[in-house]
């Protein structure tokens, strides 16, 4: 198991990564923010689904996914059909314009990416891909079951609290 040091060096890359999240939002056309490439990139990768799967493969609330669905909608990337199985639901699917709009978002995410990594060798970026994909594996699906936090024992018993030795010199023995 790797040492505590180089986990607090994984979170600061983690923090630091938001930087080329930003630069890759940055490329987007304009009326395609973040969201909406995200809805376009699973519907070109998993196909027709319903709201309900988008908003899982999302991880985001329904009222996000409606969010994001009708910014798409309004400029034709994708259509909502009647469900044929329940007539409720809808069927999200990208359109002709949708697939257009996919293209050109992948066309300018790679370019980039080539721009930056283009002196990385193909065994590094394999390898950075390998990797990437394993810690989203060791994560698994965080919607499941949120982890909650190991509750902080009260202050007389917590070492690390401010009040640890005040409380300890304020007793009175029994």
């Amino acid at each position: 198991m790797a040492e505590r040091t180089q986990y607090e060096e994984l979170m600061r890359q983690f923090s630091a990564f938001g930087a080329v999240r930003r630069e890759l939002g940055r490329i987007m056309p304009s009326d395609c923010p973040g969201g909406s490439a995200a809805v376009l990139t699973l519907l070109d990768r998993y196909g027709d689904m319903r709201m309900s799967r988008l908003a899982e493969l999302l991880a985001v609330d329904m009222s996000v996914t409606s969010r994001h669905v009708t910014h798409v909608v309004d400029r034709g990337w994708i259509e909502r059909s009647p469900d044929p199985a329940d007539k409720r639901s809808r069927i999200l699917r990208l359109t002709p314009g949708g697939r257009a709009q996919v293209d050109e978002l992948s066309r300018r995410t790679a370019q980039l990416l080539a721009d930056r990594l283009g002196d990385w060798s193909d065994e590094e970026v394999g390898q950075l891909i390998r990797l990437m994909t394993r810690l989203r594996a060791s994560f698994g699906d965080c919607r499941a079951a949120p982890l909650r936090p190991t509750p902080t024992p009260p202050a007389s018993e917590n070492p690390h609290s401010p009040h640890h030795e005040l409380e300890h010199t304020t007793r009175t023995p029994a």
